[in-house]
């Protein structure tokens, strides 16, 4: 196996101590799971298990994990957030950096953990056709041996938070890109989930509660629970693992202190309320209080305003608490009066890294649309994001000099050399707030606008050039003037090649021979072009479209309404013609007239003339 002769390799690369974690991953279906108690289905879990196990690395090691699909579609694992510098087809994106792991064949991922320098809280999931919304995902935490607050802390928890649908992905799929349904309304959770893990391992539910014996070893909502001791410092790493929604935080009876954003470590920062979209992470420092008298209500509420609506079957607040004594009473707080957006902008992370001065703009604006199919869909640039026939890595690796060409990949693509600094301006021509996330990279928030078509320097204020050390991080929500899930999947995504010549030079020796057997057993091509062609201009067979609906008034609709139009004229004039001759029509003329057609009727036999009337 391949991977048997990389493991000597990752060890002479990296420090002495350096190690390998190594993971074996069947992806299976496990039935009956029913996390909220209200409904019981299928979900994608590992090992025969769900949710699945958490993973906790240290940052000495890298991380191997062999990924066997066992179920009926195709299986990737994107570990999100992570840099693949020199190896990206380890990135696990379905039709950019692999074709898809059929059933019953196993991908091994390696995830550079220890020469990335990367810190912090991830997680991984599935990145193949919605696999994560029906459960694939999971926390993925890089401990580091100098961590920044390692001194500031005496314990620690991760809390995953995400939206729960009761219907199995492929088929919400299918009606949201739908002609039934042309605004492109979301699907919309039946509820939510929170849960937590601690050193690589879910917490129970609490005592006394009966939960779904296929998740009856974690506990969920208002079964699960942290045990606060008095005085002590806990660091709680918060993730949403959700789909759609996004989610406002907060502990009732305890302040919370910043410490990290989407793994970069961060200056302490007060909070009341986090605001976490989909596949954003925060750490919060939070110090317990000195007595035992009382247990604290933990919140998690989805913002709803997202939802095209808002079923009356739907809670979209969960709670849970913090446990001080299981003798004490739960102290649950007034609601609260609104919501707060987290200005993550305001964050200073602890390494500084000054903003370089861009070498290249790059303006990309979004929205959605009703298309010529009458189905909805995302776009960016006006372009509708549609899988390649070969993924974009395979291309890069087989092109030649033609892989800096950026028709190669697909209208929805951008190549860059080496070293560029890119100044990336998203603009959101939609309503709503969307999350954006960069594969392989932390972006540097420089600036933020609340209308971009304004003059109003107070609502679109310029870019300030030259910050001393702008916030990073992966995901970035961007307000209305993704990765939502169900919007990736409608079509909102653009790639970014970046240094293909480079990246052909690093790849030699280095590529695992499964990944071509893999696209051969989907009788994919696993070279060439976007489309499979080794000209970096012919695209003749790339999905493409749906396209934008021909507004105003088409070829046919002219012909047909000048035919109408027409025949409406020679009526009125026949009318006036014979009004104005005085003509009338007698009795016997009708009856004479009724019988003509009584008689041809009956000649021509029934259906037109198809049968003959029988003699």
């Amino acid at each position: 196996m391949w991977y048997r002769q990389l493991l000597p390799l990752l060890a002479l690369s990296s420090p002495a101590i350096a190690g390998v974690q190594e993971l074996w991953w069947n992806v299976t279906y496990v039935l009956d799971a029913n996390p909220d108690g209200l409904f019981e289905r299928r979900v994608i879990g590992v090992n025969g298990t769900w949710p699945p196990p958490p993973i906790e690395v240290s940052t000495t090691d890298s991380l191997l994990v062999h990924v066997t699909n066992s179920i009926d579609q195709l299986a990737t694992l994107h570990h999100h957030g992570m840099y693949f510098n020199s190896t990206s087809w380890m990135d696990g994106a379905l039709g950019v950096s692999q074709c898809g792991i059929p059933k019953g064949q196993t991908f091994d991922y390696v995830v550079p953990i220890n020469t990335s320098g990367q810190v912090g809280t991830y997680w991984a999931h599935g990145h193949a056709k919605g696999t994560y919304v029906d459960g694939l995902r999971t926390p993925l935490l890089l401990h580091s041996p100098n961590e920044t607050y390692a001194a500031d802390y005496d314990a620690e928890f991760t809390i995953s938070m995400s939206d729960w649908y009761h219907t199995e992905q492929p088929v919400l799929i299918q009606s949201f890109i739908n002609i039934a349904n042309p605004g492109g309304a979301e699907p919309i959770p039946d509820s939510a989930l929170i849960y937590f893990s601690q050193n690589g391992s879910y917490l129970p539910p609490i005592s006394g509660s009966k939960p779904s014996p296929v998740t009856s070893a974690v506990g969920f909502n208002e079964n699960s629970t942290l045990p606060f001791e008095p005085g002590k410092t806990y660091r709680l790493r918060i993730i949403n693992l959700g789909a759609f929604a996004g989610f406002y935080f907060w502990i009732d009876g305890h302040e919370m202190r910043i410490i990290e954003v989407d793994g970069t470590d961060t200056q302490e920062q007060p909070v009341d309320m986090l605001s976490v979209s989909v596949a954003q992470r925060y750490s919060v420092l939070v110090t317990a209080r000195n007595d035992t008298s009382s247990n604290w209500a933990i919140h998690a509420n989805m913002d709803t305003s997202m939802f095209d609506r808002v079923p009356s079957t739907l809670n979209p607040n969960i709670t849970s608490s913090i446990t001080y004594s299981t003798s004490s009473n739960l102290t649950t707080l007034s609601p609260v009066s609104s919501y707060t957006m987290t200005n993550d902008s305001a964050l200073v992370p602890t390494d500084i890294i000054p903003a370089p001065p861009p070498t290249t703009t790059l303006q990309l604006q979004f929205n959605f649309a009703t298309m010529n199919d009458g189905t909805n869909h995302a776009y960016i640039n006006d372009v509708v994001y549609n899988s390649p026939v070969v993924p974009a890595i395979m291309s890069v690796l087989s092109l030649g000099e033609n892989a800096t060409s950026s028709v190669a990949y697909g209208p929805y693509s951008f190549v860059y050399n080496y070293g560029e600094v890119i100044d990336l301006v998203v603009q959101n021509a939609d309503k709503g707030m969307h999350p954006f996330h960069l594969h392989g990279y932390k972006v540097q928030i420089v600036n933020r606008v609340t209308d971009y078509t304004s003059d109003d320097p107070s609502l679109n204020p310029p870019l300030i050039e030259g910050q001393a050390n702008p916030v990073r991080r992966d995901t970035v929500t961007i307000t209305g003037g993704g990765h939502i899930e169900w919007h990736l999947e409608s079509g909102l995504a653009a790639q970014f090649i970046i240094a293909p010549l480079q990246i052909q030079e690093q790849a030699v020796g280095r590529v695992p021979s499964f990944m071509y057997d893999q696209c051969a057993m989907l009788g994919l091509p696993s070279s060439g072009n976007a489309a499979g062609h080794a000209s970096p201009t012919n695209l003749s067979g790339l999905p493409l479209g749906p396209w934008f609906q021909k507004l105003g008034w088409l070829v046919k609709g002219i012909l047909a309404m000048a035919g109408c139009v027409l025949t409406a004229a020679i009526g009125i004039v026949t009318v006036m013609w014979y009004s104005m001759m005085g003509g009338a029509i007698s009795e016997e003329e009708m009856e004479e007239e009724v019988r003509r057609r009584i008689e041809e009727k009956e000649r021509k036999g029934k259906f037109f003339g198809l049968f003959k009337k029988k003699t």
